[in-house]
């Protein structure tokens, strides 16, 4: 097993750097997903979970205002654009089979307004929001 050193020379397994940038990337990630959460709060939605899974795949972030749901996909890249690239079609296929049946499970079912956002969160932590992103009303 190939060993690096990290700073102070402490001699690391490549496993334990690869743990220690999930551990890296998960916290960022949680960080981006908080500050889109609160920017939302700030707008008068109200959340009503966070990282949902269901069968179909997971949603970072599920809100409502008044009668509308709005499903969020959090990308967080050094830039904007980047982090909207990072956006691919089987992932908002996923998400969309997810929010199906989320909605399933309310009692205004699949009748249930519902609309597709993407936050995303650059390097600086400024959050811009595309209200409606993919799929339609």
């Amino acid at each position: 097993m190939r060993l690096e050193r990290i700073s102070g020379g402490t001699p690391v397994s490549a496993l334990g750097m690869k743990a220690r940038q999930g551990a890296v990337a998960y916290s960022s990630g949680r960080f981006a997903e908080e500050s889109v959460s609160r920017e939302y709060r700030q707008r008068g939605y109200e959340v009503m979970a966070e990282r949902w899974r269901g069968r179909g795949g997971e949603i970072d972030l599920i809100l409502r205002k008044d009668d509308e749901y709005a499903f969020v996909e959090v990308k967080k890249s050094r830039f904007h654009a980047g982090a909207a690239e990072r956006i691919g079609t089987r992932q908002i296929a996923r998400i969309c089979n997810a929010a199906l049946e989320y909605c399933g499970r309310l009692p205004s079912g699949l009748l249930t307004a519902m609309r597709f956002d993407a936050a995303l969160v650059d390097q600086f932590g400024r959050v811009e929001i595309i209200e409606n992103a993919f799929g339609s009303n």
